[in-house]
Parts: C-alpha cells; structure tokens; sequence
C-alpha cells in the first residue's frame, strides 16, 4: 500500500478505512490553516473563495479537534462555527483519474469547498462522507475549506458523552468540534468498485457479497468483477462474474471451510480471518483493485442462549469511552487504539461496549485482528424532538453501513439509557421511536442481535439488559437468583420493560456495573463506589465480578469502566493507560478463577 503525502511529519498516518483498501491515496493530515468563526459571518464573506484574503489566523493539526491539546489550540471554550483551509497539490500519476475527497468524521454539520465551489455538506458527527471532486479541480494547486457547524448547546443533538456546558462534569466530558478523523483522497477510474457488503455463513459455508458498483451506466462495456479469497497465505476461492448493474449478488463457496481441526471460525479465542481482493476489469482493462477481510462466524439465540458460531457464549465485555487525555474523542496514534484492546484482553476480557460513541474504524479492525467482540452503540441525544428523530436515523444508518462486515461487531445498541427518550416509561411517541430504530436496524441487518434500549425500559427486544452499580455482594447474588427477581429487580429505579411489554425469554446480561472508584493518580474525581487501596480494590471488583458468574440467570456482564476519563476515576486503568492493579489480578478476577 502506497500513502503518497506531502510531508512525512503528518499525524494519525495509517490507511483510514482497513477494510476496503485500495493502493494509492493521499493524506490530508496534517496543519491546516484555522479560523474561529463567532459570528457567523464566513459564507457571507465568502471565506470558501480564492478571491482575495480570508482571516485564517490560527494553524491546526488535523485529525485533532481545536478542543485537544494535539491540535496545537487546546481551547475548551464554546465556538461553534470554524473554518479550515490547506493547499494541496495531486501527484502527476492521477492524471485522467477521478479525484474522491474522503472524510472520516466532522462533528457536526460540514461544508466542503474546492477551489471556492461547493463540493458536499453532511450531517452527522460520527460518520464518513466523501465527494467526487474531480470537475472542480483547476490547474496547478488546489485548495480545500472546509466550514464545520457544530451546535453545543443543543441537547436534541445526537452527541455521545459530549457535554452542552463549558466545563466537563458528572458522565459527560470535553466537545468535540470539526474534523476529528483523517482526511483524505484517493484516484478512482470512470467506473469503481464503491462498496462492498459481506455476510458471512458458517452454517452453508459461504461468504455472500453484495456489490455496489459506481458508473455502470458510463459507456464501459464487459464490466466484469474477479474475487479471490486467500487464508494465510493459501488462496481458497475464486469467481469472476458479468457486473451488469449497480447492485449485484453473489455467494462464494469456501470449500475447504471446516471447523474442527482448522480453527477458521472467527472468535475472540481464535481471530481467524480471511483475505478478500476485488478486481474490476472493463473493456479488457484493470479499472479497480481492492483489497478486504472478512471472519467467519455467526451470532445467534438459540433457546434463550446467546451463541457464537452456534455454542452458547458467555460475554465478559468492558464498558469502553473511547476518550483520550491529549486527543478527547481522536486517538493520538493507531497504536493507542491497538493497546486499548490489547489491555483490555490482557484483563480477561473477550469484548468491549463502545460507549455513546460510532468508533473510528482502525478500533475495529484491531479488534478484528486481535479478537474482542464489540457492541457498536450510536452516539446518543440527551432530549427527543421530531428534528432529532431525522438527525439520529440517519446518522445511525450510515453507522451500520460503514461497520457492518467488521467480524468483532456482535450487538447493535440504538438506544442507551432511555437517552434521546427519556419519558419512554410513558410517553408512546418515544415508545415507538425506539422500537422504529429497533426494526429499522433489524431491517439493515438481520446477523446480530438489537438491543431495544440499552439498561432499562425495554420494549422489542433481542437482549435483555441491565444497569446495576449496586456494589453489595450480597444484594447482587439476591438479586440474580432468579428471572423472576432480575426482571422484577429496578436498578437506579427503573422499569425493566414497559409500555406494556413483557420478559419473552430473551438473553439477559447486566451491561454496565461495577464503576469502583479508585484514584491512583494525579486525577481527581468520583465512581458508584470507592475503593481506599489495591487490596480494597480487586475485593470491591471480585464482590460485583462474582455474582455474575454465580447467577444462572445472567449470560456476560459489562464491567464499567476500561479508562478514567476525565473527572471519573472509576476505570481500571488510568486515564494514560497504568493498571490501577496488577493485571494477572486483575484478569483471575474478570475470567472468574478462584471464585468463593
């Protein structure tokens, strides 16, 4: 894989999107000119055009929002519009190619001009969009603006952990504004290949593809798609088929699929993978080559077991923010991102609730790489109104689209909380808003099980899961005896179902809990309980741990929390990534050794 950049000093370098790869792209990482825009007076002043000066009085480093001290500002303050601008010029290769601006994330509303003209707007602060730039190019340099809305205060806004007052407190923390994931561009011929969806079946031994390919209709004749799947090196399966529309169907057969003795079923024991290419041909000629992965195995409940690969699996997962002290929601390296999920499966953990927040996608490829389930869980409005309603399906659609054929995502989690519908209990607006996202994700993805709304006051309802912070041994182990006593139980006071819904049999996991404070640093803050010493510590973590695995009602849990994370200090590690406690500890804990 080439990465042709302009200077070799450009942050957050990696290739953005690991599971559709293509050769050659261009980073646009890196210092751009900045501008904050307080009154609002940029578009009309023009400040997109080439025409004369525009005030770009600052420098920022991209990925980083203004916000993070690896931005080179570190402002915390409120601004809610702000400008970006860099030059760039393309390398001679792409000459004749078409010119596809990527972005990975703006939070939360962006305008994209090249050269002074409009090329995109998109809505929505945790997903990718990108542009054909290729009529608005001119000779010589190019210049790219980019202005970034982002609405602080509003708390209909779909915003994750994001707080609407200036100073973080309680579970909310530090904004996030403008670009916060790489930039980039890449050379794409007339007719490409611009998507690929992948579904992998254990059962009939097949991975199904569904093809989207741009520019069908552009005069190509005998377009024609080679796919060829490799393990390890071994190349398995090949196929290549007449592309005759936009959208085509296809399933390849992987005849030397066979669980036992090859360990090629995907699981966090065994991150077995495969190796995917696609090439494009057209007229007798190379178009597109790109290259994939994919795992195989299923998710699936059968008789009220949750199972991975069709065997009942019992999930330890850790509740996991996502935030980073010099970085806020960007991560200063893809290094980072790997040793969160190294840390975690160090600790005996198999998978991690991304919390209120659509992951960047080289999290999950290392958890793909790695082995550790995830559930991906949409960044949450804190208030309903109708506007957000449009915001939030729309954003969470593009989530499944970008994320659905990483192996490591099991669950999809709409809902958090009752966050975005918080009169659930008794308003029926809301009752249907979660159960449209309910089947709206059912309808976009049937492999993975939904939660309706994660914690409390379910309706519809694939999972049924629970928020405890009750640090009591005793009250815990009482109060999982049963299904009957978990369902009739109310954690911070809540219903377990409404709306007129009832336990149906499903799954039951308690997917958040613990949250021990223990300050082992220089940070000060506050957890559902405390600890006074490691000692304390790991039997505080060992009396929530335990009741989970004593219960034969609970089937995995969800330990809060992986990181402190700014005024919270109840992670199990600091929030620069120290143990609070020797992991080997740590990890006899989590996998339930030595239980009494």
């Amino acid at each position: 894989m080439t990465n042709i950049q302009n200077n070799k000093s450009i942050p957050r370098e990696e290739y953005p999107r690991p599971q559709f790869v293509r050769a050659d792209w261009l980073n646009l990482n890196g210092e751009w000119e900045f501008a904050f825009d307080d009154d609002r007076i940029g578009e009309q002043e023009k400040w997109y055009g080439n025409d004369g000066p525009a005030p770009y009085p600052h420098s920022i480093t991209v990925p980083f929002a203004f916000q993070s001290k690896l931005s080179g500002i570190g402002n915390p303050e409120f601004h809610d519009v702000v400008w970006y601008r860099k030059s760039f010029d393309l390398p001679e290769a792409w000459n004749g190619k078409r010119i596809v601006l990527h972005f990975g994330a703006v939070d939360y509303l962006a305008k994209v001009w090249i050269n002074g003209q409009l090329a995109a707007v998109h809505e929505g602060g945790h997903t990718p969009f990108q542009a054909d730039i290729t009529d608005l190019l001119v000779p010589g340099g190019q210049t790219i603006t980019v202005r970034a809305e982002d609405f602080s205060r509003d708390i209909t806004l779909p915003r994750g952990k994001q707080y609407w007052l200036e100073n973080s407190a309680s579970i909310f923390y530090t904004r996030t504004t403008g670009i916060w994931q790489t930039v980039w561009l890449e050379p794409v011929e007339q007719a490409y290949l611009k998507r690929v969806a992948m579904t992998p079946d254990i059962d009939r031994n097949e991975i199904q593809l569904h093809t989207f390919v741009e520019g069908v209709q552009g005069g190509m004749q005998d377009l024609e798609l080679e796919v060829t799947v490799s393990f390890q090196g071994e190349r398995i399966a090949a196929d290549r088929y007449r592309v005759l529309r936009p959208e085509e169907y296809r399933s390849i057969h992987l005849h030397d699929f066979a669980e036992h003795g090859l360990g090629r079923l995907w699981s966090p024991e065994h991150p077995s993978l495969y190796d995917i290419s696609f090439k494009l041909v057209g007229d007798g000629r190379l178009l597109d080559e790109v290259d994939s992965y994919f795992g195989m195995r299923k998710v699936s409940i059968e008789n009220g077991r949750l199972c991975l690969n069709n065997r009942p699996y019992y999930q330890r997962l850790v509740l996991d923010q996502g935030y980073f002290e010099e970085g806020i929601l960007t991560a200063p390296s893809d290094e980072d991102l790997k040793r969160d999920v190294e840390l975690a499966k160090e600790m005996g953990f198999n998978g991690v609730r991304k919390h209120q927040k659509m992951e960047d996608p080289r999290f999950l490829y290392w958890c793909d790489r790695i082995g550790m389930l995830v559930w991906g869980e949409a960044a949450n409005a804190y208030a309903y109104s109708e506007n957000y309603v449009r915001q939030f399906t729309s954003e969470w659609q593009e989530v499944i689209q970008r994320d659905y054929n990483h192996p490591c995502i099991v669950t999809w989690v709409p809902l958090n909380e009752s966050w975005g519908v918080p009169n659930v209990q008794m308003d029926a607006k809301q009752q249907q808003h979660g159960l449209a996202m309910y089947h709206l994700t059912k309808s976009l993805d049937q492999t993975r099980p939904v939660v309706y709304n994660d914690g409390w006051e379910h309706m519809t309802t694939d999972l049924v899961t629970i928020h405890d912070y009750e640090s009591r041994r005793e009250v815990l182990e009482a109060r999982y005896e049963t299904v009957e006593s978990t369902i009739e139980a109310m954690p911070a006071n809540r219903r377990i179902f409404v709306g007129g819904a009832a336990y149906a049999g499903q799954p039951i996991l308690v997917t958040e809990f613990g949250g021990i404070a223990f300050k082992a640093s220089e940070w000060e803050g506050w957890g559902y309980s405390g600890a006074d010493n490691e000692e304390d510590y790991l039997q505080r973590l060992k009396d929530v741990v335990d009741p989970m695995y004593a219960s034969p009602v609970v089937q995995g849990f969800c330990y809060t929390q992986l990181t402190d994370v700014e005024q919270e200090i109840n992670g199990l590690l600091t929030y620069n990534r120290q143990p609070k406690a020797p992991l080997e500890q740590i990890r006899q804990i989590i996998m339930g050794e030595g239980r009494n």
